[in-house]
């Protein structure tokens, strides 16, 4: 199978989480936006009045005959198809519910730097932001981040989130603490303390072979100011 993923060309964004599940599991895929005419591609699956099922946004995977749209959709998709999900109905329930609430933290991570309008600039609700951030920092970080370390505590000794090996909530895991070590360094040092299960998950995520040799590639787009994970010095207290 050859899938085909949509999503912006220079960020890693809520696209990052599928292309670490392709990439993780080997699987043949292309990132369309990525590809010389891909950013015109997508539009019509977006735009064009032939598409019936039409995504909301990226990103959305092409699958054969199917379009799948939203992050946690897609994976909950692809997860058994690339050995990446919980084999029992009520493991792989379980996965998706934690990958939704995955999904709810980045929406607030990226509500800090963006308070007020996604349209508007970051330097124009600066003082918002700062606010935000603080509350952020302060409580949000360690209710999600301890809320997932209980998570993995709770599955027995394995370290993983579900069952006895890795999923693609595990992947998405990893990558929260990537992002979240990137945007905040010094309320992630101090909040980690706390947090030894969820910091060994990353780190054994981080040696899988496939997922270390796209980490160290230049498919890795670089964290930077664009996308969900920004690093502003003045939000990280």
């Amino acid at each position: 199978m050859l899938y085909e993923l949509y999503y912006w060309p220079s960020i890693q964004g809520r696209g990052e989480y599928i292309r670490l599940a392709l990439e993780d599991a080997g699987a043949k895929y292309i990132d369309v936006a990525r590809e010389q005419g891909g950013m015109d591609k997508m539009y019509r699956f977006l735009e064009g009045p032939s598409v019936k099922r039409a995504p909301y946004a990226p990103p959305f995977l092409k699958s054969g005959n199917l379009v799948i749209g939203q992050t946690s959709n897609i994976l909950l998709y692809l997860g058994p198809r690339l050995g990446l999900a919980p084999r029992s109905e009520a493991d792989r329930l379980w996965a998706h519910q934690l990958q939704l609430t995955v999904a709810d933290l980045v929406e607030e991570i990226s509500e800090v730097h963006h308070p007020i309008a996604g349209m508007l600039y970051y330097e124009q609700q600066k003082r918002e932001a700062k606010r935000r951030a603080e509350d952020f920092r302060k409580r949000r970080i360690p209710k999600y981040l301890g809320y997932f370390e209980k998570a993995i505590e709770r599955n027995g000794r394995s370290g993983y989130a579900v069952g006895n090996r890795a999923t693609y909530v595990d992947l998405s895991l990893f990558q929260i603490v990537e992002g979240l070590r990137y945007a905040f360094p010094r309320a992630m040092k101090r909040h980690e303390r706390k947090l030894k299960r969820l910091a060994a998950l990353r780190d054994k995520i981080a040696t899988r072979p496939r997922l270390a040799a796209y980490l160290a590639s230049e498919r890795r787009i670089p964290f930077n100011e664009m996308g969900i994970f920004r690093r502003y010095p003045e939000l990280d207290g």
